[in-house]
């Protein structure tokens, strides 16, 4: 696999003074500002051809330039990047050289895994008294690529929704994500991003979110949820396919509920109930702590989650999660 050194710097990052909040993810992962991802990381290529990936940076950019083009009158702030996986090499001048001995200018480094996130905050509602902020952003992963045969077809991830600014959570829809985007260009990726944002329907997503205020869950029915949430996992195969899959593991189901009780702003009523507004947030905030494969699609996973509760209050069916 050979490298090639990223050797631009977009002004997305350059000119703008504000940036988006980091912390809309944990996990294993860290923030890193742009001039570093933009200067300091060299990207793969495809091993048998030299051929380069699309870099981490020109995914950045392609978003948004397609977020700029579909809004062209929206404040759009500087991103939100966090990457994790780091694979570390040397140029060849310091080939035997000790690692505690290699200058800097003799290391080199990329990164496996990316997120981001680009916030519109000109764009924006009020659910439960929370600001919500249209954002668009995406993921990306060379672990999924093979980097040692010839160019092929890219892999990434684009996502348009809101954060939450009280807790920095992420409100993904299906209708706003595409899990599995394959490409050879960046042209590609950007008409595919263009399609993305300009056929998302942001007020049937804030009617979404907004509805599930309206309805709430007792604790006892939290507890159910609690309960059957961790059997989930050691029910049959056949059993499963009946069953809406829980998008989150066991020990965010953990956070969960210690965040029944403590988190400030989605914890319980008084008389134990929640409503399932608070509960999506208090999922979407266990979901921080998943790795970046799978971030994205857990996160679409809770609205779909919570929805179901939302249709069975509404008594249009039941659910096995509060039976």
């Amino acid at each position: 696999m050979e490298l090639t050194a990223v050797n631009h710097y977009d002004t997305l990052v350059k000119d703008q003074n504000e940036s988006t909040n980091a912390n809309f993810m944990g996990a294993n992962t860290q923030a890193i500002d742009g001039e570093e991802l933009f200067h300091q990381c060299i990207i793969p290529s495809f091993a048998k051809d030299n051929e380069s990936t699309i870099s981490h940076t020109e995914f950045l950019e392609v978003v948004h330039q397609a977020a700029s083009s579909i809004f062209s009158n929206e404040q759009i702030l500087s991103p939100a990047i966090r990457v994790s996986h780091p694979i570390k090499g040397r140029i060849p001048e310091a080939m035997g050289k000790p690692a505690k001995e290699l200058l800097e200018h003799e290391k080199t480094l990329y990164y496996e895994r990316m997120a981001f996130i680009l916030e519109i905050p000109t764009i924006s509602e009020t659910v439960s008294n929370n600001q919500l902020s249209l954002t668009v952003g995406g993921v990306r992963a060379y672990n999924l690529e093979n980097l040692y045969s010839k160019k092929s077809e890219e892999r990434f991830k684009i996502f348009i929704g809101f954060q939450n600014k009280v807790c920095t959570n992420l409100c993904i829809s299906t209708d706003g994500f595409l899990s599995s985007i394959k490409v050879r260009t960046t042209a590609e990726l950007l008409d595919t991003a263009l399609q993305l944002f300009a056929s998302y329907k942001a007020d049937k997503q804030l009617m979404q979110l907004s509805a599930l205020n309206n309805y709430a869950i007792s604790e006892k029915q939290f507890a159910h949820l609690v309960g059957k949430a961790r059997m989930y996992q050691f029910l049959s195969p056949p059993e499963k396919k009946k069953i809406n899959p829980v998008p989150i593991n066991e020990s965010q189901i953990s956070t969960v509920v210690k965040d029944y009780y403590t988190d400030e702003a989605f914890c319980k009523n008084e008389n134990g109930d929640i409503d399932l507004w608070k509960l999506y947030n208090l999922f979407t905030g266990a979901n921080k702590s998943s790795y970046i494969d799978t971030f994205l699609e857990r996160e679409v996973g809770c609205l779909n989650f919570v929805e179901t509760l939302f249709s069975v209050i509404q008594g249009n069916n039941e659910n096995w999660y509060l039976q």
